[in-house]
């Protein structure tokens, strides 16, 4: 073989050798990654080739599978009251895939899931269809309903929590969606998904876990809290020493001042909570010092990712100067929470400063009813002691009482602890302010609920918003549902 003719075989061969590497590169290495890849159609066709499982509560599926012409997708899901349960359950669609516990359970719900391998085999044995497991959730129906119907075309989120074992009662997100409406393959499906993509409502915006905003005057539970803690203050009926109005630290003598004049110089905890005095607070916070302001709140769950089991944002309270310090004491400046935060907060509270890790969903369920997993609730820490716990619970619940707030229709023998917040925003406050409500319930076996109401009205007068006027009545519908359910 002459030389020009040995160079091309050699060439020839080492293509065909780098052909046979990348093949069995492909098969043996990315096989499992383009299986699984979003954008690999037979993945969605195969989704949806069998009934999908369903998603539990109260015992009862809100969600379901029916059979579809098309030739590729055999069963399209469905939702019983979607907009409701779409921020809980997300979406799962033939054409844009899914989210939320539709996403995070999928492998569940199909029937892929590995510990299904024995009802799948038995299946096949047997010539029946693949089937998928349930999801079963930690959610309350009565509370998730009077949440929704309570937040009714304004924006907000409701989360409610059993502080005992954190499981998630209630999460709702207005404006909602309903899932069914792109749940196929069609053009119709197509429109529908683009006109809520492009809606400057954003009600496919998870504002209970994916929203942050300034937490107002509810986070001044956390900065008391951090007085107790630190032993700044003894107990929430010791005199403090600040002025009323407050001269924020290290500036060129700029006041803060408080909402009701003449009650907050040198007010104690129970009064300033009470009448959510700006100077008390911004002077604890100040005094405390931010490194400990941080370490309280981080002890609450702020600064980190939870995941319930879909992922929740981080809420922050950060690193500042003195005056930024002060002002993110009353829940202002850079501080920011999610409303699943702010009902861990109150939820710590509730269970004598003990905070357990939240969670919705309790089983997973194979098709033949067999429990594959079953969640132990978690302790996530305890941000305050007993005691001090305590005393936070008579703040918060004097502020209930002696500001009249009305309790709906839960029995005056129930113990009603909560704080109120009407959070500024805007450049100079420029923007209608977030109203806020947290808050439990107490029986004589403790705190069944924790509630957090956030509500965005634009639509009111700004001198109408308040955190007991718009976010309050919302967390007495929702802790009168769980108590009915819980005295059943």
């Amino acid at each position: 073989m002459n030389k020009p003719m040995r160079r091309v075989a050699v060439f020839c061969g080492l293509l065909m050798l780098a052909l046979l590497v990348r093949v069995n590169y492909i098969q043996f290495v990315q096989a499992d990654e383009l299986q699984s890849h979003e954008d690999n159609r037979r993945v969605a066709i195969e989704r949806y080739s069998n009934p999908r499982g369903d998603i539990i509560v109260d015992g009862e599926p809100i969600t379901g599978s029916e059979e579809t012409d098309d030739a590729d997708f055999r069963y399209k899901r469905t939702w019983e009251d979607g907009e409701i349960w779409a921020p809980v359950t997300g979406y799962a669609s033939q054409a844009f895939g899914t989210n939320q516990l539709e996403y995070v359970n999928d492998s569940i719900l199909t029937g892929d899931d590995d510990r299904l391998f024995f009802n799948n085999t038995i299946d096949m044995i047997t010539g029946k269809d693949q089937r998928g497991g349930d999801v079963i959730t930690t959610l309350n129906g009565d509370a998730q309903r009077a949440a929704f119907e309570g937040l009714g075309d304004r924006k907000g989120a409701v989360v409610a929590l059993d502080p005992r074992s954190g499981a998630i009662l209630t999460m709702v997100s207005t404006p909602s969606y309903d899932p069914s409406s792109f749940a196929g393959y069609g053009a119709e499906d197509g429109e529908a998904w683009t006109a809520l993509e492009s809606d400057e409502d954003k009600p496919m915006l998870n504002r209970a876990l994916r929203e942050t905003y300034p937490p107002g005057s509810t986070f001044k539970v956390v900065t008391a809290a951090a007085a107790l803690e630190s032993g700044l203050i003894d107990d929430i009926d010791q005199d403090t020493e600040y002025e009323d109005p407050y001269i924020l630290p290290d500036t060129d003598n700029v006041p803060l001042d408080n909402q009701v004049p003449g009650v907050c110089a040198d007010a104690n905890v129970r009064e300033a909570m009470r009448y959510s005095c700006n100077s008390v607070f911004a002077g604890l916070s100040n005094d405390v010092g931010n490194e400990d302001m941080i370490e309280m709140a981080e002890r609450f769950g702020f600064n980190e990712e939870h995941f319930v089991p879909v992922r929740s944002n981080a809420s922050i309270y950060p690193e500042d100067n003195r005056p930024q310090n002060a002002m993110a004491g009353i829940g202002q400046a850079s501080n920011r929470a999610t409303p699943l935060q702010m009902a861990m907060v109150a939820s710590a509270v509730a269970n004598n400063g003990t905070l357990m890790s939240p969670y919705m969903v309790d089983q997973l369920v194979a098709p033949n009813l067999n429990v594959i997993e079953q969640h132990d609730p978690e302790e996530l820490g305890e941000p305050v002691s007993g005691d001090n716990a305590r005393e936070l619970q008579e703040a918060m619940e004097e502020v209930v009482e002696a500001n009249n707030i009305d309790r709906g229709s839960i029995d005056g023998d129930i113990r009603i602890g909560g704080k109120t917040g009407t959070a500024q925003r805007g450049e100079n406050n420029s923007e209608p302010p977030y109203a806020w409500f947290i808050s439990y319930a107490m029986t004589d076996e403790g705190s069944p609920v924790a509630v957090a109401v956030v509500v965005e009205d634009e639509e009111v007068d700004r001198n109408e918003i308040s955190g007991s006027g718009l976010a309050a009545p919302i967390a007495m519908d929702v802790m009168a549902a769980v108590l009915a359910d819980d005295q059943e």
